[in-house]
């Protein structure tokens, strides 16, 4: 029996692939902008004005200065990790992108194009696969770097990451009961066909959005880089673009958080009120993609807010808000979700 390739398939998911890229790269280089406008607005000053109008080319002079420092690699570190850790944190970071339904299908040279890279019916056991790899980049980095202060770093990363996925997974289990599927897809189309997720699921979207900020290492989560404590974090050792790497994983971690937080709880590409049956399908997947988009720059201004809001907490302040505060209200939601479930399906 032959096998038949679809060649013009696999040429729309590589060219979905590239642009999801680029378009992710360029919301890490501008979210960089957009962090210092919003400190700017909340200390009463201006921030970046000269590189452009409005400071708009100051993330490209950014990104020059960070390709063309100067390469250090430490003597005494293992340099294969070394480079392997700031690969493997963006990697990790572009992955999750997947498996994320980015608006609904558009037509294009006679063919429906599906803006999804990949529609799996595990799509949320994926993401939190691929983010549960993220905590080997920063490891890996930490270790490698054989410095002191970024082994420590290290470590409060990967503990950190370890303990708050815990309760951010049993607040996506309260959601599935809800659901029944673990297909991103599937779970917006339902919100589309009744009410999104946020009216059934506050607590969980609560715990989520708090174990989203830890699993992004912001601010009052950014053990890991305390400089007052730690020097500089896990990436002390780093310079030039394995630098950049690691600052722009973190930027499209926060901007992927965002949009599974619009997808899981607040309908994804759907935006209310619009009934896409009366427009053209390349119009309804347009505004479907720029309703997801606005949803997930909220979040990353949200984001933003809290870091120029509230301090620090400490190490054991940390631990205990992870385990004995967000773990048992997740499990109590879970249960109280369970049973609700169970008493309006018999």
């Amino acid at each position: 029996m032959l096998l038949t390739i679809d060649w013009l398939l696999i040429i729309e998911k590589l060219v979905l692939i590239v642009v999801v890229v680029l378009v992710a790269l360029g919301i890490a280089m501008y979210s960089t902008w957009a962090e210092r406008k919003v400190a700017a607005v909340m200390q009463d000053r201006k921030g970046p004005t000269r590189a452009g109008p409005f400071g708009l080319l100051q993330p490209v002079a950014d990104g020059i200065k960070l390709f063309f420092k100067e390469e250090i690699i430490p003597n005494t570190s293992n340099k294969f990790l070394f480079v392997l850790g700031p690969m493997l944190a963006m990697m990790t970071a572009m992955l999750t992108s997947a498996v994320i339904p980015w608006g609904n299908k558009i037509e294009l040279f006679g063919r429906t194009i599906d803006l999804q890279i990949a529609d799996v019916n595990i799509g949320i056991l994926f993401i939190f696969g691929v983010v549960s790899l993220g905590v080997y980049g920063i490891m890996i980095g930490g270790w490698a770097s054989n410095n002191k202060f970024s082994l420590m770093a290290a470590i409060r990363g990967a503990s950190q990451m370890i303990s708050y996925e815990l309760a951010m997974g049993i607040a996506i289990i309260a959601l599935m009961f809800i659901t029944g599927t673990l297909s991103l897809k599937g779970i917006v189309e339902q919100q589309m066909n009744h009410t999104w997720n946020i009216i059934y699921q506050p607590i969980g979207f609560l715990v989520f959005f708090v174990c989203a900020l830890a699993e992004c290492n912001r601010t009052p989560f950014d053990l890991p880089e305390a400089e007052n404590e730690l020097n500089f974090g896990y990436h002390q050792e780093y310079s030039s673009m394995k630098l950049g790497f690691y600052l722009f994983a973190e930027y499209i971690n926060m901007f992927i958080s965002g949009v599974v937080m619009a997808t899981l709880f607040f309908g994804g590409y759907d935006l209310p009120f619009l009934n896409e049956a009366t427009l053209s399908p390349n119009i309804a997947a347009l505004i479907g993609v720029l309703a997801l988009f606005g949803k997930a720059i909220f979040f990353v201004l949200v984001f933003m807010w809290i870091r120029w809001t509230i301090p620090r907490f400490r190490y054991d302040q940390l631990m205990n808000l992870g385990w004995k505060g967000l773990l048992p209200l997740a499990l109590v939601n879970m249960l109280v979700t369970a049973a609700v479930v169970l008493w309006l399906n018999k």
